[in-house]
């Protein structure tokens, strides 16, 4: 029992598991944030053209029973446009790394060796006296 607790709490104390807790956490309030777009703005958009808001749909059953099936369709808007908020959010972030990792393959990188102009050996970029031919190197040179 000890090693089994010892693993949940290295489990627990792991980064992902903190990533994915405030991950539940602002997609709990991005939900109602989706929640009432579709119950203020959508489902009255949509009354419009149906005369009344999918709310209100419902069957009288037996008794006091009665079949929502209005709130159904609520939730079906409801989960279909946050599944095309998080598409679209995806995408664009997708976009964004692709693009980003274009630019940095298409950005040569910055030369760190250069030739010595004496022994032809390779040499830093930055080094002022040829390390094989002991020449000193001028500056002129290097931008050449």
């Amino acid at each position: 029992m000890k090693k089994f607790i010892e693993e949940f709490k290295t489990f627990i104390s792991r980064g992902n598991v903190m990533d994915m807790a405030v991950g539940i956490i602002i997609g709990g309030a991005f939900t109602a944030i989706v929640n009432s777009f579709v119950n203020d703005i959508v489902n009255p958009l949509l009354g419009m053209v149906g005369g009344t808001d999918f709310s209100a749909y419902s069957v009288q059953l037996k008794g006091d029973a009665t079949l929502n099936y209005g709130a159904f369709i609520t939730a079906v808007v409801n989960f279909l446009i946050m599944a095309l908020i998080v598409f679209l959010m995806v995408k664009a972030l997708n976009g964004a790394s692709s693009k980003l990792k274009k630019k940095k393959e298409e950005e040569p990188a910055a030369p760190t060796t250069r030739e010595c102009p004496y022994c032809m050996s390779t040499i830093s970029i930055k080094a002022t006296k040829c390390p094989n031919c002991t020449s000193v190197i001028d500056i002129i040179e290097e931008t050449k």
